[in-house]
């Protein structure tokens, strides 16, 4: 495989007439898509009213904020949306005055998980660094838990499928904890596992390894090239190692035709961990991916320029 070089445009070697779908990670650049939040802090400093009342009206503008995200990428003709982990902030609080709420708007929630269904529009979810499954301490493993469930509870309210179309993507967390990692994954509820992807990282888990602790739970892996180039030390994507890893991930697929991987480049060097603005090479094995998410600084920038480039090349042949 020959990595893509868009500086070279007639080198490119792409299939005649496929187009990866790509996606949308969360916001916006030019800030048409956002969401608000509230802290913690902030949150317990309110009355149990205050509460209730702050929570609702936040919830209420977020779902509509959703919607118009829908409706961005209705527009821009993007098919894969990852929703942020905080769309609905402090839901898996201990006093679940949050997750009541949502339990209030389940209509609601469930009309927008209608509508990106109607639209072809993939919704998926990548929860925050504090999800670690594999953590030797029974708190940060409790809590891990308790906001998986949170996120399933909330895309089964959006009427989402529980499968890995409408995945919650995770990384391995502490390193060389394969065997507990599995029986953890096993013992969780069905809403959480049916969903459940990992993902290879930089540091903790290479490719390889994580490919290994998804053939044993039995869930699909989201290949990182990026991360698989910084943990390896490769100077270019053109190492026999990316195209084994992609086609070993997608064999953890049940439906390949839903095989995700996500795309990076590194912002002032090919193995900076710093995400660049836009997307200027990836492996030519991406070519062959259904579902690309593409994670630059630009978000729907870099999408417009791929898939322009990409249109480009295809009219060359």
């Amino acid at each position: 495989m020959t990595a893509i070089q868009f500086q070279n445009l007639p080198n490119l070697q792409l299939p005649k007439g496929f187009l990866p779908e790509l996606g949308l990670v969360c916001i916006t650049f030019d800030k048409q898509v956002r969401f608000r939040t509230m802290t913690r802090t902030r949150y317990l400093q309110l009355t149990p009213e205050q509460r209730q009342s702050a929570l609702r009206e936040l919830y209420e503008s977020n779902l509509q904020r959703l919607d118009a995200a829908l409706s961005f990428c209705q527009a821009n003709k993007i098919r894969l949306y990852r929703m942020s982990s905080a769309v609905f902030p402090l839901s898996d609080m201990e006093d679940e005055v949050g997750a009541n709420i949502l339990e209030e708007m389940s209509a609601d929630l469930a009309k927008i998980g209608q509508r990106s269904q109607a639209l072809g529009i993939r919704i998926v979810l990548h929860p925050d660094q504090f999800v670690v499954l594999s953590s030797d301490s029974p708190q940060v493993l409790q809590s891990s838990i308790k906001i998986l469930e949170r996120h399933a509870r909330t895309f089964d309210l959006l009427g989402l499928p529980r499968s890995p179309w409408s995945l919650m993507n995770i990384h391995g967390g502490k390193s060389q904890r394969t065997e507990q990692l599995v029986k953890v994954i096993s013992e969780l509820p069905e809403a959480i596992k049916s969903r459940l992807t990992f993902e290879n990282d930089e540091y903790a888990y290479s490719a390889s390894e994580i490919l290994a602790v998804c053939q044993q739970a039995g869930v699909p892996m989201v290949f990182d090239a990026h991360h698989h180039i910084c943990h390896e030390n490769l100077d270019s994507y053109d190492e026999p190692s990316v195209a084994e890893m992609f086609y070993a991930a997608r064999e953890t697929w049940e439906n390949p035709d839903w095989q995700l991987v996500h795309i990076s480049n590194g912002e002032t060097a090919f193995k900076d961990r710093k995400h660049s603005d836009l997307i200027t090479a990836m492996p030519s094995v991406y070519y062959q991916a259904p579902w690309i998410e593409v994670e630059a600084k630009h978000k729907e920038e870099a999408i417009a320029r791929l898939r322009s480039w990409w249109l480009i090349e295809n009219n060359h042949k």
